[in-house]
């Protein structure tokens, strides 16, 4: 089973029963493993792992779209197993990755089974246990949470499309304050445990810790890996330094400076999402005058051709069918969870499963009919196209080129929901395209979501690798959070917090232990596959209106792609798909380059920065 958006170690993507695995050749069985003994032992682990994918899968399912005490039961046993033999399964990796002769395809399997895991638990009695029913415990909190609103209790999707739409501070700071106070803070003690059970197993693995082996799986050592993060962010920070003081100068128009200073950082609930990790909410009070008004605006245009979720998730396989890729199966539109259901509790973070590394594809959402929704519905459709296309893999190399790749894949289909998109598709009038007049608002518009949120997805995991190695001990968690927080996205919180909170955990993905740099990666990957695509596709006009819809040309060789999966390393991958090799922000600023100039002639006089 692979899970385009992990569901902790729970729903990891491989895993194993513990009869078969104690069937598996056993590396301390030779003093001196053997290049045979590591292919017998990778062919066995392999099926095993695939076989048992399957139960473990529909265990992880229900529990995510079924949250009950029962199924939480059931998910932690299941993880609890899996953890376990996964372990095993790594344990042996490692010691077969010693044999002498090894060809450089079984080397390269042997690392992808060693380094597979998310959460390893230690082979001390009981780790597996503990640690699972922390990962379940932690994960049912969240998709269980309330924040209030008016003093009345408001669930997690609610709340998220609140903080988007209500512009009043007074609200915006109750459902901020009450959401991370409420889900965040209990968590604390539990998720500083899940740390110490998975340093200890990562250990065992021969890592330093939890955070050196995610930063392992990239195909270059895991210093390696921190530095090209850092120098991706060299290249796109002055394009978001300049995006946010201009953004701080129209919050603090509206708002005057008792709610938002004109210097300093921004208070981080007036940015239009919980988590200030896309601003793209705000955009009319941060519009451009005379370019601003876009003349549409998604939501509207589903809203008046009478969209309801499955329609909106109907035009996102259509974008796919137009390049070439086969239609969704009929189980997909019988299985997937579209719409929260009204009598249970679930999990709405939005995910892809692939629950029998086939055809068995669905994604798992509480869809609201807005722009941004639609967005992320071509976003998750991507994981299960590339899901499908990679079955033909070997089990180990069932997965994307790495983790950035699965996520840049729907993130670039997005970026060619353009007018022109919109108009082939019956939801623009073309009367209603804006006109070459407005190309800074439809920049600024990509630029409010696409670049604010490339400081978030870098400081997830930055905080998550101190956590991990220790320089950020669990009495300063809080303060860490903050002060990254402030660092690299010039936000602060609008109360002051202390180490009795835990607003880390009032994002997702570190209650559900889902590594986060995938989500940065996928933010500059994107830019250059779409900078490839419409290079494919002749587009000649302006790259930020560039459609490749209908372009079979370029689906034919996306594909070729994303058959690949994992078999080679990432910058085959990439080099496949647009020519290069490397992993760069050039794409994304030379996208905003028109903007970028704009920027630093609005921000002439102000004091930029923070």
């Amino acid at each position: 089973m692979k899970i385009a958006i992990s569901m902790a170690a729970l729903a990891a993507a491989l895993v194993a029963s513990p009869v078969l695995a104690q069937q598996a050749p056993a590396a301390t069985q030779s003093a001196t493993p053997t290049a045979a003994d590591a292919e017998a032992f990778l062919a066995k682990a392999e099926q095993t792992l695939f076989d048992q994918s399957i139960v473990s899968g529909r265990a992880a399912w229900i529990n995510a779209t079924y949250i009950t005490d029962d199924t939480d039961a059931m998910a932690s046993y299941f993880g609890a197993i899996d953890t376990k033999m996964r372990v095993d399964y790594a344990l042996d990796a490692a010691k077969y990755a010693t044999a002498p002769g090894l060809s450089e395809e079984t080397k390269r399997r042997l690392t992808l089974l060693r380094t597979a895991l998310t959460l390893p638990a230690p082979t001390t009695p009981g780790a597996a246990e503990e640690l699972n029913d922390l990962a379940t415990r932690l994960q049912s909190a969240y998709g269980k949470g309330k924040g209030t609103l008016n003093g009345q209790p408001i669930n997690g999707s609610d709340i998220e499309e609140k903080m988007g739409t209500d512009r009043n501070p007074e609200e915006l700071k109750e459902m901020w304050v009450s959401w991370h106070d409420n889900v965040g803070a209990p968590m604390r003690q539990d998720y500083a445990k899940l740390v110490s059970i998975a340093n200890a197993g990562s250990k065992e693995l021969g890592f330093a810790d939890t955070g050196a082996m995610w930063r392992s799986k990239y195909d270059m050592p895991a210093a390696d890996f921190a530095k090209l993060t850092d120098k991706i962010w060299g290249e796109v920070k002055p394009l978001y330094d300049q995006l946010h003081c201009y953004t701080r100068t129209k919050l603090n128009e509206k708002y005057g400076d008792a709610v938002q200073p004109k210097t300093g950082p921004i208070r981080a609930d007036l940015l239009g999402n919980m988590w200030a990790q896309e601003w793209g909410n705000i955009y009319k009070i941060v519009a451009p005058e005379g370019a601003g008004d876009l003349g549409y605006d998604v939501t509207d245009l589903l809203t008046a051709k009478d969209y309801d979720q499955t329609r909106m998730v109907k035009a996102g396989e259509g974008f796919y069918s137009s390049l070439g890729f086969e239609k969704l199966p009929q189980s997909f539109w019988d299985r997937s969870q579209i719409v929260k259901p009204r009598d249970r509790e679930v999990v709405c973070h939005a995910s892809a499963w692939d629950l029998d590394n086939k055809n068995d594809i669905r994604i798992k959402m509480c869809t609201k009919v807005n722009g941004d929704d639609f967005v992320t519905i071509h976003h998750e459709l991507g994981h299960n196209y590339y899901q499908r296309a990679y079955q033909i893999q070997k089990p180990l190399y069932l997965d994307g080129a790495n983790d950035g790749f699965h996520e840049a894949i729907g993130d670039f289909i997005a970026l060619s929901i353009t007018p022109d998109y919109l108009v082939k598709i019956g939801l623009l009038d073309p009367a209603k395209v804006p006109g070459a007049d407005k190309d800074l608002g439809l920049l600024l518009r990509q630029a409010m979501d696409k670049v604010a949120f490339l400081p978030f997805g870098l400081l997830i995991d930055k905080w998550r690798w101190g956590v991990f190695d220790g320089s950020i001990p669990e009495s300063q968690y809080e303060k860490a959070w903050t002060d990254l927080r402030t660092q690299y996205q010039g936000i602060v919180p609008p109360v002051s917090r202390d180490e009795t909170k835990f607003d880390a955990g009032g994002k997702f993905h570190i209650p559900g232990n889902t590594p986060y740099a995938r989500y940065f990666l996928a933010r500059v990957l994107q830019f250059q596959f779409y900078e490839a695509a419409c290079k494919q596709a002749g587009w000649t006009g302006p790259l930020h209106r560039c459609s490749f819809y209908g372009n079979k040309e370029v689906g034919a060789k996306l594909n070729a792609m994303l058959e690949m999966g994992a078999s080679k390393p990432w910058p085959d991958a990439l080099q496949a798909f647009t020519g290069s090799r490397e992993m760069s922000g050039k794409a994304l600023v030379n996208y905003f380059a028109p903007l970028q100039k704009w920027l630093i002639a609005q921000n002439k006089g102000k004091s930029c920065g923070w």
